[in-house]
């Protein structure tokens, strides 16, 4: 059952893209799948899916929403998908790798000028 969990969370997360959303909260149930065996059985329930669950997270956030802001923490936002999945408990410790990590690119120093070069 844990296998038809990960096939189902992959299948989601491989069908949807580049969406970062979708590949954060597969990694986290990927994770938790390890240190929660019953959590396969909920996963693979027909009528929930990681789309659904950012949208239980979204509306989560709109309670706590102050002017144009809406924001939970990592554990806020994965708490909403376990229970949105019917999961009890905590999330479990989440790697850094469910997370990816922004990528920044550097300036370039191609240009480099100083003042003295115009005086």
């Amino acid at each position: 059952m844990k296998q038809q969990a990960i096939e189902k969370i992959q299948g989601e997360m491989n069908g949807n893209g580049h969406n970062l959303y979708i590949q954060v909260v597969g990694n986290f149930l990927l994770q938790h799948l390890d240190g929660d065996q019953g959590a396969a059985e909920k996963i693979l329930a027909k009528d929930k899916n990681i789309i659904k669950s950012l949208e239980a997270m979204r509306k989560a956030a709109e309670k706590k929403k102050v002017g144009n802001m809406a924001v939970l923490t990592d554990a806020e936002g994965f708490a909403v998908v376990l229970k949105y999945f019917g999961i009890d408990g905590l999330p479990v410790n989440v790697k850094a790798s469910a997370v990816p990590p922004v990528k920044t690119e550097k300036p370039s120093n191609d240009f480099n000028v100083s003042l003295d070069d115009f005086l």
